[in-house]
């Protein structure tokens, strides 16, 4: 249903007298939620909040109450459902004084007494930043279990290669007895893995056991226990790891891009075959050497027209072209979910997915650590079979097929055209499942910035573009793309410059190599000095929209001359179309479409929007707003959780892992406002909320930003936490200072 609004005749001023910015929505298009005043008001429907904007008879919004007035920068919820922070501080000493404890911060107290130092008053130190050495303790099996007796009847276990040596647990009975915690009491004590496939890759490790066990009596007397499975399928020929070389856990059902653990091995001793990749990067090499001589020659050689013979003579074709690419379609249908550092894991995607989100993206993983086969990296390489299906497509380019097409998509960082050469080349051949490969040129984080890799490129224009060339040339058929910031100083965006290289290329390679084959360019609205303290520049994504409008018209003309470029330096369709997204700051379906139509983006990717409501995507389906209940929420966390035990594992380790990464959602899930609570619409990311209770007690549980009550949400489905549990926040603040 669509909301009601009613435009401003004076667009440069905000509600209050203000002159807007040019980054946020002016407040005319901000629509106030008032209560129906008359029969003719339409009530709410289907979830979607109405709307009705008063206004004055030049347009603009006419001021109700001292509402108007409240502070900047918080969300403007309901009187109503505000709370009085000085009842938090009284409710907060009398628990303190109930416990007979002597805490600073239960007190509701600023930092300690006056008298503690000396009788001078002490600024409190705000918390701030990110907690950067954190801990999550430790939960595995007091007595673990051998995986040679993990998966098998009691009867017939697999020899153990240690032998006697092995200090694991190779007793079933004594491990479920005394080696285990008992079993999880939640989801009816039935194992969510088995109930839906019919077996349970944990084995007896299972914290569900009991529900997919069974003891017979064989012929002899005695009583053996075994794993049921009624899959009707032999899963035990991966399960001991040496058959095929497949880790247990790489057995899971409905997951894709699964690399054997024989070809780690081989990256880790070098002795994976990249032959093609090395010849591209000699030439690489070889061709910024002679650009590089070319450059510093003098003014009397650089007039010397024999000179410029000699020097394109130096010059040497690549040992091989660039395979025919994929081709992508980015539109208004399709928003995607931006690559989400610890958040962005294959759980949260498939809830996403579900949701209606119709493109994904990895993790990000450094490429050295995929050279040296490192599990962790290549374990983010994987995704759900959900995450394979075709996007959404509504448009008509005769070149692109939508059946072939898919939703996951890798992306990788790296400080050198070597390494993410090679590293492309790796996922092209044991990762069949990838959409596109996407090169990370925006990353703030310190330590990949001083090694020269992600907002570093964007002051290393040259070496980009051999990231950009050796990538598209060993990448097969899979597409390249790449994801940028403004620039990495506020004061010197360069993203124009950054995009023209990624578009054309150098000058020197314009004529004779074509384009480098970049697909796609994502901006986010950002510099890299900036993070996320300020707005993202949706204005300045718009002027470089345009430039990218600039480029695909210059291929346009192109294609009717006799200076058409090579097919096989083109990544999409037949004119060489460059698709170009936008991120940042995108919070409803009002931003999204805003974004496309004023922006002139082909799509909006997504991030910290889709954390804290993952139904964002549905509600730019549907095109309206939606009031998730508390209980609505709470399926979604539940979803997760068997999400999470189908991806790590129902085992103690699968349980610590899928509560760890529930608990790092939940650290941006809880700051979603509902939005029958707001006073107008659309809503604000950057808008935090004052001190508010929820419309039922669940709802205020799911708001709250103490981490100890995302403990609580999350042992209602995975039980009581692990003693060894630890978590932490990420985020000192956790974003938001909790009030009182």
């Amino acid at each position: 249903m669509t909301d009601q609004t009613q435009q401003n005749d004076n667009p440069d001023k905000t509600a209050n007298g203000r002159p807007a910015s040019p980054i946020e929505e002016p407040s005319a298009k901000r629509q106030r939620v008032e209560e129906p005043t008359s029969a003719e008001a339409p009530a709410e429907q289907n979830g979607a909040a109405q709307t009705g904007a008063t206004t004055q008879e030049n347009g603009a919004p006419k001021k109700l109450d001292d509402r108007d007035n409240r502070d900047k920068g918080y969300a403007p919820i309901k009187k109503e459902y505000l709370i009085d922070v000085s009842e938090l501080r009284a409710q907060a000493v009398a628990q303190a004084e109930e416990a007979n404890l002597d805490d600073d911060a239960a007190e509701g107290r600023e930092g300690g007494d006056d008298r503690d130092n000396g009788g001078k008053r002490s600024r409190k130190k705000k918390a701030k930043g990110q907690n950067t050495e954190r801990s999550f303790g430790k939960f595995d099996d007091a007595l673990p279990l051998c995986n040679s007796r993990a998966f098998y009847p009691e009867f017939s276990p697999r020899d153990c290669r240690f032998g006697d040596r092995c200090r694991m647990c190779h007793d079933i009975r004594k491990y479920l007895a005394e080696g285990r915690r008992g079993d999880v009491e939640t989801f009816e004590g039935k194992c969510p893995v088995f109930v839906k496939y019919g077996w349970c890759p944990s084995g007896w490790k299972c914290r569900f056991v009991r529900s997919h066990m069974d003891e017979i009596e064989r012929e002899d007397g005695r009583k053996e226990l075994i794993l049921v499975d009624t899959s009707g399928k032999d899963h035990n020929a991966k399960k001991n790891g040496d058959a095929e070389g497949v880790e247990s856990e790489d057995s899971r059902p409905g997951v894709v891009n699964v690399v054997p653990m024989s070809v780690k091995i081989d990256m880790n001793r070098k002795r994976l075959d990249f032959s093609d990749a090395d010849k591209y990067i000699a030439w690489l090499d070889s061709e910024s050497k002679t650009n590089q001589k070319n450059h510093h020659r003098t003014k009397e050689e650089q007039a010397n027209g024999a000179a410029d013979e000699d020097n394109r003579a130096q010059y040497v074709d690549p040992p091989f072209k660039p395979s025919e690419k994929r081709r992508l379609y980015f539109g208004p249908e399709t928003p995607t979910l931006a690559p989400l550092t610890t958040q962005g894991n294959m759980p949260f995607r498939r809830l996403c997915v579900e949701m209606g989100c119709q493109l994904t993206y990895s993790e990000m993983a450094l490429g050295m650590p995929l050279l040296q086969g490192v599990k962790a990296d290549w374990t983010l390489m994987k995704a759900h079979e959900s995450e394979t299906q075709s996007p959404a497509y509504s448009g008509k380019i005769p070149v692109y097929d939508n059946a072939k097409d898919l939703r996951f998509g890798a992306q990788i960082s790296g400080s050198a055209h070597w390494v993410t050469t090679k590293a492309a080349s790796v996922l092209a051949r044991f990762c069949p499942h990838l959409r596109l490969i996407d090169l990370n040129c925006g990353c703030p984080i310190d330590m990949v910035y001083k090694s020269g890799g992600g907002s570093a490129l964007l002051e290393a224009h040259g070496k980009l573009e051999r990231m950009i060339r050796g990538m598209n040339a060993v990448s097969g058929e899979i597409p390249i793309t790449a994801k940028i910031r403004m620039g990495v100083r506020s004061s010197r965006p360069t993203a124009p410059a950054v995009i023209e290289r990624l578009a054309f290329g150098s000058r020197e390679h314009r004529e004779r190599l074509g384009a480098p084959g970049c697909a796609a360019i994502t901006l986010h609205g950002r510099s890299r000095e900036q993070r996320y303290t300020k707005l993202a520049d949706w204005s300045y994504i718009g002027e470089c929209a345009a430039v990218i409008r600039g480029y695909n018209e210059q291929r346009d003309t192109l294609t009717d001359t006799a200076a058409e470029p090579d097919p096989s330096t083109q990544a999409n369709t037949k004119d060489g179309k460059l698709f170009f997204l936008g991120n940042g700051d995108c919070y409803s379906h009002v931003d999204y479409f805003k974004h496309i139509n004023e922006a002139r983006v082909d799509s909006v990717m997504i991030g910290r929007g889709a954390l804290i409501k993952p139904w964002l995507f549905e509600e730019i389906e549907k095109g309206q707003y939606l009031d998730k209940s508390a209980s609505e929420r709470l399926t979604y966390v539940e979803k997760f959780v068997r999400y999470g035990l189908e991806a790590w594992g129902s085992d103690e380790l699968g349980l610590g892992f899928t509560r760890r990464f529930l608990l790092e959602w939940l650290s941006f899930a809880h700051r979603y406002v509902p939005i029958g609570l707001l006073e107008r619409l659309p809503p604000s990311i950057n808008e935090r909320p004052p001190a508010y209770r929820g419309r039922n007690d669940l709802e205020t549980l799911m708001a709250s930003p103490n981490y100890k009550d995302w403990i609580k949400i999350s042992e209602m489905f995975l039980g009581p936490c692990h003693p060894g549990f630890q978590f932490m926040p990420k985020h000192k603040s956790n974003s938001y200072e909790a009030e009182g």
